[in-house]
């Protein structure tokens, strides 16, 4: 399934979900957090459960991911909302604000109990944490790397909740790039996710009319390793799918680095097109290729 675009939709928004499946998304998350007040979280809880009903069994050329961000570990709500969406079999869960690996693992339990409750396969529902939301948080990303966390499916960061955590007035600097505190979780967030060997997922782009903005922040995001992005609109969502889709000029190239190893397997370097390619250019074309499949 692909995971270059991941669309956020209101749980308690009836007009909004009912347009969502038609976006070009590959993954929706429907949100019964942040964008919900708390008047309306029942509400939200049960429309998310029809829409995952509705789409259960839906039939598409390209597969969409059904997913469900519940609110925080360290509210009351998570639970009501896990009772409530699991038995509609999402494929995956947004845990934010996680504090670390044991965040992850305590849904994981209660992921467990309620599969087996809800007559869903064990083990089925994976679990994709937000983890840079508080400065704890943040500066403990490394820790994911170790732990026996099966259910995860990747690793996500968030700049919004952040800069409210540290009293940040800025994200960004007058040429447009992260600042320090930003660019530091988001560089953890990439390399601890590689290193685990699952998928790294950047955070949204805030202003959703800026679709220069959007396409250069997606461009530099796929070219820096993360497999995709978080979208808060719609509109979003061509931009991002077109940024991580590789061109076929570098699927032609891929291809020809791909056959041209196949066709020298001892090599350790070899030269195509006046440019020399050695190994890592070999799994850089491999990982291209596994992309577009």
């Amino acid at each position: 399934m692909a995971v270059r675009s991941w669309l956020f939709v209101p749980g308690d928004s009836e007009k909004k979900l009912s347009k969502v499946a038609a976006s070009g998304a590959d993954v929706v998350i429907v949100d019964l957090e942040d964008s919900v007040t708390p008047d309306n979280k029942p509400r939200a809880r049960e429309m998310a459960r029809e829409w995952l009903d509705a789409h259960r069994q839906q039939v598409t050329e390209r597969r969409m991911g059904r997913w469900v961000r519940i609110n925080a570990l360290d509210s009351r709500m998570w639970r009501d909302d896990l009772l409530a969406v699991l038995p509609g079999a999402p494929d995956g869960i947004m845990l934010p604000k996680s504090a670390g690996p044991e965040s992850v693992q305590q849904l994981g339990a209660e992921l467990y109990e309620l599969e087996q409750r809800s007559g869903v396969p064990a083990n089925s529902t994976k679990i994709l944490p937000l983890v840079s939301e508080t400065a704890a948080a943040a500066i403990t990303i490394p820790s994911y790397l170790g732990a026996p966390l099966p259910r995860l499916a990747g690793l996500t960061w968030g700049a919004e909740d952040l800069s409210a955590a540290i009293g940040a007035s800025r994200k960004r600097d007058k040429d447009g790039q992260w600042t320090d505190a930003f660019r530091f979780a988001r560089t953890q967030t990439l390399l601890t996710a590689h290193a685990r060997g699952t998928i790294a997922i950047d955070t949204l782009h805030a202003d959703f009319a800026d679709e220069k903005g959007l396409k250069r922040a997606a461009e530099e995001s796929r070219a820096d390793g993360f497999a995709g992005m978080l979208a808060i609109h719609p509109a979003q969502v061509p931009i991002i799918n077109a940024a991580f889709t590789p061109s076929e000029e570098e699927l032609a190239e891929a291809r020809a680095i791909v056959a041209a190893f196949s066709a020298n397997p001892s090599a350790g370097a070899l030269q195509i097109d006046r440019r020399m390619i050695d190994r890592p250019h070999l799994m850089l074309a491999q990982r291209l290729l596994g992309i577009a499949e």
